[in-house]
């Protein structure tokens, strides 16, 4: 399988995203990356925009719904949101839409900040796998994988994007 090359993806979703805010008459958004993925996308799809807004920081382990079956990362820090929720209209940025968890977790904790005007999902990749009716506003590429098959984003320099493979399922 072909991966696709983020360098193509971030400048793609760039221009989406300008002519989906454009169309929803939003002049002002606020970026939230989701941690870890979430953000380095974010950073990228900030520099693309040449954009200097502060960037929000989502960490949602204690959001999930599989917590208890997770656990706690140890290095788990909290989120960070420079600025105010309330009526402001949002761009959540994830790196890998799967079953739509993650996304539900962050939409939890940002009302837990306040309640936005709008929320645009911009996702690096959607793969297709759904649990929750979950759709991102904004997506770089939608893969289908094997059942056996995930991908894995690394960076933050460079950002790419790899294949793996699961032995145990």
């Amino acid at each position: 399988m072909n991966l696709p090359d983020t360098a193509v993806l971030i400048p793609q979703i760039a221009r989406e995203l300008e002519a989906h805010l454009k169309a929803q008459n939003i002049d002002d958004p606020r970026f939230v990356g989701i941690h870890t993925g979430g953000v380095w996308v974010a950073n990228e799809l900030l520099k693309e925009l040449g954009s200097e807004e502060p960037l929000g920081i989502l960490n949602v382990s204690f959001y999930r719904d599989d917590f208890s079956r997770r656990g706690l990362h140890p290095q788990v820090r909290p989120s960070q949101l420079p600025f105010d929720i309330e009526n402001q209209h949002l761009v959540l940025i994830d790196d890998v839409l799967m079953s739509g968890r993650t996304i539900r977790a962050a939409l939890n904790e940002i009302f837990d900040y306040g309640r936005p005007a709008s929320v645009t999902l911009v996702c690096l990749l959607d793969l297709n796998a759904r649990e929750l009716p979950i759709r991102p506003d904004i997506v770089g590429e939608t893969l289908s994988l094997e059942r056996n098959q995930r991908v894995k984003l690394t960076g933050p320099e460079p950002l790419a994007i790899q294949l793996q493979t699961i032995d145990h399922l």
